[in-house]
Formats: C-alpha cells, structure tokens, sequence
C-alpha cells in the first residue's frame, strides 16, 4: 500500500469537507442536536432552548439546514402562525455522529 501524498491531494474535495460544509456554523450542531434530543420542536421553543441566539440568527440558521436538506419546517395554516421543525431521514441519519459526540464528551469531561 503506497502512502497518500498531502501535495497531491486537496480538502474541499473530500466527505469531511462536505459534511462540514453543511453543519459549519456556530448553532448549526446545536440546532441538530436540539431536534435529535427532542424531535418536532416549535421555533420560540428552540430559542428558549438554546438561550444565547438572536431570533435572526437562529431563522437563518434554520433555512439553511432545510435548504441543505436537514431540517423541515412544517408550517400550519393558522393564527397565531405555528411553525415546527423536525429532522428530515437525511438529517437522521447524522444522529450517530451526534450519539457520538455527546459520548465522546461525557467521558472527556475534565
């Protein structure tokens, strides 16, 4: 087996690129891990949650996980409006990796 050569090779043409490429953000794991713990959780919910977001960061935040495919948002066709979001079974699938850092984490803690 020949060793692979860092001069021939490039980052933003591998898996982790991508995958972080769609998960890069300071809440964007926060706002995965949120729906992972809890399932279908309404916006106001996940801000009060999450604590430290201003409810611009945590809107855009949202779309961009839905448009990468992550995040849906079921939206009702009422008043008051009533917004909720959930994974999606792509979303879903980055739950082990989550499982895994939460782990990672609880043995790690100093």
């Amino acid at each position: 087996m020949s060793e692979r050569c860092i001069a021939q090779e490039c980052l933003q043409t591998t898996g982790f690129s991508y995958t972080l490429s769609l998960i890069n953000g300071k809440y964007k794991m926060i706002i995965l891990y949120t729906l992972m713990e809890f399932g279908i959780v309404r916006f106001n919910e996940m801000k009060r949650y999450i604590g430290d977001i201003s409810y611009k960061t945590l809107s855009s935040a949202l779309k961009e996980l839905e448009a990468d495919q992550l995040v849906h948002r079921n939206e009702y066709p009422q008043i008051p409006p009533k917004v909720e979001y959930s994974l999606t079974e792509r979303g879903k699938s980055l739950i082990p990796i989550l499982d895994e850092m939460c782990e990672w984490g609880n043995c790690n803690r100093i």
